[in-house]
């Protein structure tokens, strides 16, 4: 596979997703990391809904990290772009950059990492069609941080 799978998803930030002083809180942006990888998912032809119901199980986040690069504010419209950083096994890695549409300007960017599990919340295997779909969108790129 020669080009990266990449989803897109919109959001404009409201007023009670900022804080006193005027920007994003933190914590949105784990939310809107969440609108990225189900929209991801979904533009890959697949559900979370579906996972859950007919294979019978989830993934559940077990790590998440996130990086600043500057604020948003009230109204901003923002582009979270989703993709897939690695698969092995029952785990999925993904990786985020939120961009203000405006201008372009970099917010933020993270990797959550999730785990397959049952209902009973146990590591459980990653559904065939899920798997191969990860794997195919699944393209190594290169960051700043593997360089150091």
């Amino acid at each position: 596979m020669s080009e990266m799978v990449l989803g897109e998803a919109r959001v404009r930030v409201r007023y009670a997703e900022t804080d006193q002083m005027g920007v994003v809180y933190h914590a949105n942006y784990l939310v809107w990391f969440e609108v990225g990888r189900v929209e991801l998912i979904r533009q890959m032809g697949l559900d979370y809904k579906t996972m859950e119901r007919e294979d019978g199980v989830g993934i559940a986040v077990v790590e998440v990290t996130c990086r600043y690069k500057a604020p948003a504010r009230y109204d901003d419209e923002l582009i979270v772009q989703t993709r897939i950083a690695g698969v092995r096994g029952s785990v999925v890695k993904f990786a985020y950059r939120v961009v203000r549409a405006a201008d372009g300007t970099l917010l933020c960017e993270g990797a959550t990492t999730h785990v397959v599990v049952d209902k009973e919340m146990r590591k459980a295997a990653m559904p065939a069609r899920y798997a191969e779909a990860f794997r195919a969108a699944h393209v190594p790129v290169e960051t700043a941080e593997d360089e150091s």
